[in-house]
């Protein structure tokens, strides 16, 4: 392996930063959003609509991952039926049912963000001003994002660098920091403070509202938004004021100019000095003029403990400064200042006076905070508990802090609060949550304790997205509310009852993983179709957030019944009217979405089935009036609109030569369409069906609710135009409101006058619009309104996916730069481009908008190459959209026109949406079947399926596509939805081999995440799982912290062979029975569950006292007694003693039993034995077991009773983190030491170091990476790199194969924490080629978990494949708009922090760069493909084998 590719496959999901501001609406915005208006009892609904206020943006941070999202707040409606309100999560709470979070945006960044703040743009709640976004990364860099309407995404207003020569001076000779810098913003947005290098503050001068600037007081009042930007900025030397290290700045309200208020410490201390030296922090506050660039001392404060860390700003009309520390709080300003003890450690400056303490012990290290009104903050501890923080205060100044408990949550890091009554608690160790607050007076507070979600019973609560019941169930102490009762203080303390309201799913940080075998494995299944059968096995979370998190990339759906149907063509269930049998009352009629299906219909190669879908599936195509003579092109339901019309549904089928209406079973229309051409496509949209014909022309069928009849017509826009279709589908935009109304320049057609022009049948005007969306031969696209098919919307060339699409109408540029800019185009095109780019067209089509509040419509479309495009429809008011249409109508001066331009939705635009995990398939020449079907309801997922060889489902959540594949049954020829008794919102699929599978989702999983996750809460932080593969078990360590006296804990220090007496002169009695937490270690050994319960811990394995589990594996060993092989589960144990006791450690071996009945007897105890330093890493080689214990390496062979060294190796090494083997070498990787690479020899029981790497590099895991005959090692560190070395002696660097050479290193900008070797699949090139033979087919990738919760993997390339990615990663650098102006480049080059390191040779290639290549315009891609000397196609097809090489699981 010379080359690689490195690939994401699931990005980070722990969150790091958040923050709320308003990015994409400015306050003023939330005025008139005041629900639709009820005439009935406005007065009644008022105050509690008011209460909420404005509601800002959530923008969150996950690594590289910067998302935007949308708080959307359902206020409750007395006048709904109950029934909806029960469904929403956390019952109702002051007016509102439920919040969820919607995402309007999500980037990919090539760096990871530090530090995030938003720059308010200031004024009042009527500004029509925005917030931007500040972000900060790595070392010096600082970008400002502000989010523009007219592309719905964030653009960058400006960047500030303080790298490079020119800014060595700020680093004062250091190459390492601490940490990476921090932004702090004004309170009121003047200015914003970013400290880098340590001791620099670079201050950024905001550019303020309404001065000077003409153009900014033009855009607002013609309505477009403006953002707060960045002015300039200048650096601000901290040592030059006399401070040495800060620890934290932040900035304070109730200042005219803007004042930032720095801790730091004068002198360092530690904890072993604190009883000579403490309180040795301060803080100073300066008053910053941007102007003249100066910054005077105001005030400052001496003798805070050392060790606070954190300053909360108080809000107006308090001001001041809140400080954390670790064991005590203190309130500092201007004129007053407080402090409170949090526990027996905190001592005030002078010993003289004693400090106010709160009423229970709490350590405060590690907290997060924010305010939840003017004078109460919330506080969140390291164990997850929230804490109230309240000031009492007379004017200004404060006279007491108190503290009190309230509930538990998840482990926090960092709570934003968002508006006056949401937070959200952002997390890398659990979930994030966002939860609704209200304040309640503490007199009428009961004692609640329990779960927030009470009400709903368990089983109803399951039926919800997984992650959330488990959120709610498991945590029972998660949100328990710990009595919030009064302090016996005289002031009546705020409380708050909370209500959590959604939650992120995070599977971080993943600590290690197993890769086994899932439940419903297939064992007969081959090639890709395999890899489903496999599932990743995680350790993640930590502490009570600890959970195994069950990933899978692809679905497989349970199957219920399954029957061989060759030849299948195509599926549908349709509805009728006595669907629901026998007690079909009105009652349940009315809920029409969860009626039963009547009839399925199956299209074969020349005939078609017809099914009852009652209890039975039972054919009955011989007594119904279907056509069955011929196949089916499509079948679905008409005239079943309004609920109470339900007597005259009617079922359309319509076949290549015409369409049948029936009445259940019972034919009432049969019509022929067309002697001389055939029906290609249908797309039905109640009461309209649309055909496109085999000639190239469109029909369609208009029924008549009245008669329900159907009867044709052939719009005459198509008649007349001589362009070929080669796509069209219908919309339908349902609901009251119709989304693509508002996008119509005409406001009033949105009001009720339109509805009595528009159609003499009222009854179904309500019901919402219809469009037709049609594609041509020449690529372009066009929406037309139906039935009177006026074009509301074109765009040119939709097939090359363009980043956006925009209203041709709008963008007519002036004549002569149209002429000059074809000519061009005429030319290139000319040039010798041999690509086939003329006969790329749309294929299929389909727009959708499924239900939602706030939802907007998705358009998706499939090119022939097999590219699918898909767009998210957004609203833009353009100041400038206008004045052109105007001067277009005078210029043709004809009456048409304008009628035309008066109702185009002129505000329409799309935005292209970026899908990760697919694989195109090329459409085979001929017709091809419809590949996408939209569901509604699918074990309560909503999207769309598209079939194929690689069948996709497209599911949406919060407004976001998640794409996520269906391997398990190779290609799939025909999909649809069933929902019957026995088969409950499931579906129905026909496999090319020919078999009709009926199935359900999997219920237990959730798929609102980058792949499928099931969550197993541990109570514990698990550590190290394996997979024990003959009974399909997972022994896994978990350690749960307890808490002991401390005298149990101090005893347990002491060697107990030296027998010393403990020493305890120096504590009280009271303090040695003061209890401490320690981590109890254990071995669980889980078992999944067959039907997707909780999987059942089959034994436990308990460590001794103060022994700590270190590693366990499943090792085969080879018994000399009986000459047989054992496999035999191994651990790995430390006693952790403290200091002074010399190290030890036990290895355990334990035979797994095979009575699955008797937990008890399954796993036995057969050998243990101690042994001197710390037994890290076990492994088996060739029969033998390797022990790393402390600094030796010792193997052992095993005679059925006891282990015996046969050979040992005395490396430098301090502490083995991770051996790999393969054959008979050895890799181990080293805390400190980097990579040794050592051979077994048999014959002289020799264990030889080959060669080790020279550097040091602080090691997190290690694997082989095999490429044909190659073996390379690969090693990941604490620098967030990975490298790939290899064993050369022949080559004279090495210094005769002493020293290993480096064959590739690259930034993942991750820690790696796992490497798992998987042998890639066959691509489709590789089949063709099958001269080469073995060398494809012993490649292996590494798959690897990082502590962000992302999941990725290293695949091997050949050299060819390689040059060319390569090349054109190159080009991509400059030729991609790169968000936040990074620099992909920079973002991949080796980090040394400081420490020397040779470069090595750059020869990763970097997927998440190169996947942009898919998104750039189609004659960008062509052009590019030929800059760097090849073809798009063969770009695709390399990236396409790398998809599909990797896609496992």
């Amino acid at each position: 392996m010379s080359y690689a590719a490195y690939k994401m496959m699931h990005w980070p999901t722990g969150i790091e930063n958040c923050a709320s501001g308003f990015v994409t609406h400015s306050r003023a915005d939330f005025a008139p959003q005041i629900a639709p208006i009820q005439t009935d009892d406005l007065e009644s609904e008022w105050p509690t609509k008011r209460q909420i206020g404005p509601l800002p943006n959530l923008i969150v941070t996950a690594a590289n991952i910067l998302e935007v999202y949308m708080v959307r707040v359902q206020e409750d409606d007395s006048r709904e039926s109950r029934a909806s309100a029960e469904t929403k999560r956390g019952g109702v709470m002051a007016g509102i049912s439920g919040a969820a979070l919607e995402l309007v945006c999500q980037y990919r960044l090539h760096g990871n963000v530090e530090t995030m703040t938003v720059l308010p743009s200031g004024g009042g709640d009527n500004s029509r001003r925005r917030d931007s976004i500040i972000l900060a990364f790595q070392d010096a860099k600082i970008s400002v994002l502000e989010f523009d309407d007219s592309i719905h995404g964030l653009r960058t207003s400006s960047m500030h660098c303080f790298e490079g020569p020119e800014w060595f001076h700020l680093k004062r000779g250091h190459e390492s920091f601490a940490r990476g810098p921090l932004v702090k913003v004004d309170p009121q947005g003047r200015c914003s403070g970013v400290l880098v290098y340590g001791l620099q503050m670079i201050i950024l001068k905001a550019s303020q509202a309404g001065y000077g600037l003409v153009g900014d007081e033009e855009a607002l009042s013609s309505g477009s938004a403006v953002s707060a930007r960045v002015e300039s900025s200048y650096v601000i030397s901290l040592r030059d004021l006399d401070m040495k290290h800060v620890k934290d700045f932040t900035f304070v309200h109730g200042y005219i100019e803007p004042v930032m208020v720095i801790l730091h410490e004068r002198e360092l201390t530690w904890a072993g000095r604190v009883s000579w030296k403490h309180h040795t922090c301060m803080i100073s506050a300066l008053s910053i003029s941007t102007t003249l660039k100066q910054h005077p001392l105001i005030w400052s404060a001496v003798n805070l403990p050392h060790d606070a860390y954190k300053l909360l700003p108080v809000p107006s009309p308090i001001g001041g400064v809140v400080v954390i520390s670790a064991n005590s709080i203190h309130y500092h300003s201007q004129s007053a200042s407080c402090a409170l003890a949090l526990n027996n450690y905190a001592v005030s400056a002078d010993n003289s006076q004693e400090m106010p303490r709160s009423s229970f012990s709490v350590e405060l290290d590690a907290a997060n905070a924010t305010w939840l009104s003017n004078d109460v903050a919330m506080l969140s501890t390291k164990t997850g508990e929230l804490l109230l923080l309240t000031l009492a205060y007379d004017g200004r100044v404060v006279h007491r802090l108190d503290l009190s408990k309230s509930r538990a949550s998840v482990l926090t890091s960092g709570i934003a609060a968002i508006g006056n009554s949401l937070f959200f608690l952002g997390s890398r160790l659990g979930d994030s949550l966002l939860v609704q607050f209200t304040s309640i007076l503490s007199s009428s507070v009961k004692e609640e304790v329990g779960d927030i979600e009470g009400d709903v019973p368990s089983a109803k609560r399951l039926r919800k997205s997984s992650s959330d019941a488990l959120q709610d169930m498991v945590n029972g102490e998660e949100l328990s509310l710990y009595g919030s009762a009064p302090n016996s203080t005289e002031t009546s303390q705020k409380t708050f009852s909370f209500s959590v309201r959604d939650s992120f799913i995070n599977v971080g940080p993943l600590k290690d993983f197993a890769y086994g075998l899932r439940i419903n494995a297939d064992p007969k299944a081959t090639g890709i179709a395999k890899q489903s059968n496999y599932e990743l096995v995680c350790c993640s979370g930590h502490g009570k957030n600890g959970a195994l998190c069950i990933l899978q990339q692809s679905i497989r759906p349970e199957m219920i019944t399954e029957v061989e149907l060759p030849g299948c063509k195509g599926i549908w269930t349709v509805y009728h009217k006595n669907t629901r049998g026998h007690n079909a009352d009105s009652t349940k009629m009315a809920t029409k979405d969860d009626e039963y299906h009547a009839y399925l219909i199956i299209s074969l190669e020349s005939r078609t089935m017809v099914l009852e879908t009652a209890d039975l599936l039972g054919e009955v195509t011989e007594s119904v009036d279907y056509y069955v003579q011929g196949c089916t092109i499509s079948a679905g339901n008409l005239f079943g609109r309004l609920i109470f019309c339900l007597f005259r549904r009617r079922v359309v089928q319509v076949y290549a030569r015409g369409a049948r209406i029936l009445d259940g079973a019972f034919m009432t229309q049969d019509l022929p369409i067309s002697e001389s051409s055939t029906v290609l496509s249908v797309s039905i949209a109640d009461p309209y069906v649309l055909l496109r014909m085999s000639d190239g022309n469109i029909q369609l069928l208009v029924g008549d609710p009245s008669t329900c009849t159907v009867s044709i017509n052939i719009p005459a826009v198509f008649e007349s135009s001589k362009k070929s279709i080669s796509a069209c589908t219908l919309y339908h935009d349902k609901g009251p409101e119709p989304w693509l109304r508002k996008t119509s320049t005409d406001a009033w057609l949105s009001t009720g006058i339109g509805e009595a022009i528009d159609g003499a049948d009222g009854a179904a005007q309500d019901q919402g619009d219809i469009y037709c969306v049609v594609s041509y031969e020449s690529g372009d696209l066009e929406i037309f309104d139906v039935p009177n098919f006026n074009c509301v919307f074109s765009v040119d060339k939709f097939m090359s996916g363009n980043a956006h699409l925009v209203d041709t109408l709008i963008l007519e540029p002036s004549e002569d730069t149209q002429k000059v800019m074809s000519k061009n185009s005429e030319e290139e095109a000319d040039q010798g481009r041999k690509e086939n780019a003329h006969n790329i067209k749309v294929v299929e089509l389909a727009m959708q908008r499924w239900s939602g509040q706030h939802s907007r419509p998705f358009l998706f479309g499939i090119l022939t190459d097999g590219t699918i495009l898909c767009y998210h429809a957004y609203l833009y008011e353009g100041p400038e959209s206008t004045p052109k249409t105007e001067e277009a109508v005078s210029a043709q001066n004809s009456l048409s026109i304008s009628n035309v331009s008066a109702s185009r939705l002129r505000n329409l635009r799309f935005v292209r949406v970026p899908l990760d995990t697919y694989t195109r398939e090329e459409a085979l020449s001929g017709t091809t079947s419809p590949r996408m079907t939209v569901f509604k309801n699918i074990g309560g997922c909503q999207g769309l399926f598209l079939s194929g060889s690689r069948p996709l489902w497209f599911m949406v959540f919060r407004e976001r596509i998640r794409v996520h594949p269906q391997l398990c049954d190779g290609s799939i020829v025909a999909f649809t939805v069933l929902h019957n008794i026995n088969c409950n919102h499931g579906l129905i699929y026909v496999t090319s081999q020919g078999f009709l599978k009926i199935c359900q989702l999997p219920a237990v999983s959730s798929y609102d995440n980058y792949w499928p996750v099931q969550k197993i809460p541990l109570k514990g932080t698990p550590h190290q799982v394996t997979y024990f593969a003959e009974k399909n078990l997972y022994p896994l360590i978990v350690s749960v912290p307890v808490l002991k006296p401390l005298n149990h804990v101090l005893s347990s220090l002491v060697d107990q062979e030296a027998g010393h007496q403990l020493e305890n002169d120096n504590l009280s009695s009271d303090e040695l029975h003061r209890s401490y937490s320690v981590d109890e270690f254990e071995v669980r050994v889980l078992e999944p569950e067959k039907s997707g319960a909780p999987w059942q811990t089959r034994a436990t394995i308990p460590m001794q006292s103060s022994e700590n589990a270190l590693t366990v594996r499943v090792v085969t060993l080879f018994n000399t007694t009986t000459k047989e092989n054992e496999t035999l589960l191994a651990i790995g144990t430390a006693y952790v003693q403290g200091e002074d006791v010399a190290a030890r450690g036990r290895v355990l071996l334990f035979s797994v039993g095979k009575n699955t009945d008797n937990s008890q007897n399954l796993v036995s105890e057969i050998y243990s034995k101690e042994l001197k330093g710390a037994i890290s890493a076990v492994a088996s080689l060739q029969g033998h077991l390797l022990i790393a214990s402390g600094p030796k390496i010792i193997l052992h062979k095993w005679t059925g009773t006891e282990l015996n060294g046969v050979a040992f190796f005395d490396a430098p090494p301090l502490y083995v983190v991770s051996l790999n083997i393969v054959k008979n070498f050895i890799l181990l990787g080293d805390i400190h030491r980097s990579i040794y690479f050592l051979s077994w020899k048999e014959q002289g029981a020799q264990l030889n170091l080959l060669a080790k790497d020279f550097g040091s590099l602080d090691c997190f895991a290690t694997e082989f990476l095999i490429d044909g005959s190659t073996l390379s090692l690969i090693v990941s560190d604490d620098q967030k790199n990975i490298q790939i070395f290899y064993y050369a002696p022949k080559m004279s660097e090495s210094w005769k194969g002493q020293k290993l050479l480096s064959r590739a290193e690259f930034h993942v900008g991750a820690h790696v924490t796992k490497f798992l070797r998987l042998q890639m699949l066959p691509a489709s090139s590789d089949r063709t080629s099958a001269t080469q033979g073995s060398d494809k087919t012993n490649r292996f990738a590494l798959l690897f978990g990082t502590l962000d919760g992302s999941i990725g993997c290293i695949a091997p390339l050949d050299e060819l494949t390689f040059r060319r990615l390569q090349s054109l990663q190159k080009k991509l650098v400059d030729a991609v708009p790169h968000v936040a102006g990074l620099n992909p480049r920079s973002f991949r080059q080796f980090r040394s922090n400081g420490k020397a390191h040779r470069p090595g040779p750059d020869n990763i290639v970097d997927c998440e760069l190169l996947c942009h290549y898919e998104m750039l315009p189609f004659e960008e891609q062509l052009e590019i493909a030929q800059q760097i000397g090849t073809t798009r196609m063969q770009i695709l097809s390399n990236l396409n084998d790398l998809s599909l090489g990797t896609s496992f699981l």
